[in-house]
């Protein structure tokens, strides 16, 4: 496989991996019902509400996608470090967001209802394992990057302006410049042609004739 081809597989997974953190950060990962409450009641509890830890990552995981074209070298290397942090992070605070005691506990603190229930139940559903395999993605990308993307190409040529050339117009040299033809045609008071040109005669005739 070629570098540009593998850049690409790897910015491929870096944006899966992003983007399932943040779509599975919108879906709800458990819910909560209190019973044996005063009205029972279902509590829903999506990613965000359970830690904004894991959809924060994967915004910065997008964030390091682009700077994977933009950077080259080392510096492209530590990006696939912080890609790979990012990853890890996004794991470990999934993992965290459904234990027990803290579904429990944020539930509590959205509505008053539930801290009347003696035994409230916390039923877990799969969108926290979308976010843990979006990190897993991530972490992947960045090893790849890590230990791969010093060999890859930086950003295509065509988005690199070239230095004009001294000898373009306005440059030494150039038509425009000190020493080109055209500046013996420019008149040296501009006040004379206009008194010429009242007069009625034509500023450039002497020109032409001492040439």
């Amino acid at each position: 496989m070629s570098p540009g081809r593998e850049r690409g597989l790897t910015a491929l997974i870096c944006a899966a991996g992003a983007g399932l953190a943040l779509l599975a950060a919108g879906r709800p990962w458990a819910s909560v019902k209190a019973r044996e409450a005063i009205t029972p009641f279902v509590q829903d509890l999506t990613g965000r509400d359970l830690g904004g830890a894991a959809g924060a990552l994967g915004w910065a995981g997008l964030a390091g996608l682009a700077a994977l074209f933009a950077t080259r070298g080392r510096v492209r290397a530590g990006v696939g470090v912080l890609l790979a942090l990012f990853g890890a992070g996004v794991v470990y605070s999934s993992a965290i967001a459904v234990r027990h005691a803290h579904v429990v506990s944020v539930a509590g603190e959205k509505s008053a209802l539930l801290r009347l229930g003696s035994r409230p139940a916390a039923d877990v559903n799969l969108w926290w394992t979308v976010s843990v395999a979006g990190g897993v993605l991530l972490m992947i990308a960045g090893l790849i990057a890590l230990v791969r993307g010093t060999r890859w190409p930086g950003m295509s040529a065509r988005y690199e302006r070239e230095a004009p050339a001294a000898s373009h117009d306005g440059g030494p040299g150039g038509p425009g410049g000190a020493g080109g033809g055209s500046s013996a045609d420019v008149p040296d008071d501009p006040s004379s042609l206009w008194k010429s040109l009242d007069r009625g005669e034509d500023p450039t005739a002497a020109r032409e004739s001492r040439r």
